[in-house]
């Protein structure tokens, strides 16, 4: 029985799994293999038999099946959600509910409409939630709930009515125990200052999960220097990571950066002072 937080290594892509005391929890599931035959330029390498392995290997009971208490789709692009439903309709998992927020596409600019796969990621996912009668919830903003000893609580579960593309809509997780803090920010960005919003509430943390794999419009300076996170940690590859969001996270706040793709995964134990363990999937 232990307390961690798994980020697994899945490119830059996020896949995260929350352990406590044998129960477990995934927020998000990585880029997926599958793209519309319209839009060849989604051909990404994708991580469902990674992530699928992953969770047999090291969340199975006796009986060899993995039960998830929640999933959370964080938004709909499919570096984040592509593999769930994939991991869903996997025979030897089995998901007992799902926070999802509605997604409409007229609600993100036509750029994003017309080059991405946001809706048929979530279509995707909600189909596999539906068939295999999982719970699903779609309004979650401020909601607190509890996975073994782990405290939760879900931020920015609303809709933005501005069409700046889906990243807005992404949702913050807090996760408290044993004393410690960690925030997973998915792919929250600054462009209508959700991070300035947020960052008030949540305070400083000892763990952050960078948002937008360290990528331009997210990590603005007074959210980073509020959250004064001990450990930081990347879902890409530290070369993809922009020099200037970088800098702010090594120079500015002095934070341990840990890179998931260059680390093959890292995980913190809540129950050993956050001792961080890398390359996971030994």
């Amino acid at each position: 029985m232990s307390n961690a937080i798994h980020f697994l290594n899945t490119g830059s892509s996020d896949c995260i799994i929350i352990e406590s005391n044998g129960h477990f929890a995934m927020v998000d599931a990585g880029e997926d293999t599958e793209y519309p035959a319209n839009k060849p330029h989604l051909k990404y390498p994708g991580y469902e038999e990674i992530v699928c392995n992953y969770l047999l290997k090291n969340c199975a009971s006796p009986d060899g099946t993995v039960t998830l208490d929640f999933v959370l789709g964080t938004h709909a692009h499919s570096d984040h959600i592509g593999g769930f439903d994939t991991v869903i309709n996997h025979p030897k998992i089995k998901v007992k509910k799902a926070y999802l927020k509605p997604y409409k596409a007229k609600d993100v600019f036509i750029y994003e409409r017309l080059s991405w796969d946001n809706t048929e990621v979530y279509e995707q996912m909600k189909k596999a939630l539906e068939e295999n009668n999982v719970e699903i919830v779609e309004e979650f903003d401020g909601l607190k709930t509890t996975l073994g000893d782990f405290k939760i609580t879900f931020l920015n579960g609303k809709k933005h009515i501005f069409k700046y593309g889906e990243n807005v809509n992404s949702v913050v997780t807090l996760l408290e125990c044993n004393g410690c803090r960690c925030v997973l920010a998915g792919d929250l960005n600054n462009k209508v200052f959700d991070e300035y919003r947020l960052a008030k509430q949540i305070g400083k943390v000892d763990i952050l999960k960078v948002g937008h794999h360290g990528y331009p419009f997210s990590s603005s300076l007074r959210w980073l220097k509020t959250l004064a996170p001990k450990y930081s940690v990347v879902c890409n590859f530290e070369k993809k990571i922009y020099p200037h969001v970088k800098h702010k996270l090594v120079d500015v706040i002095k934070t341990k950066l840990f890179c998931t793709a260059d680390l093959n995964g890292v995980k913190f134990d809540f129950d050993n002072g956050l001792e961080p363990i890398t390359d996971i999937t030994k």
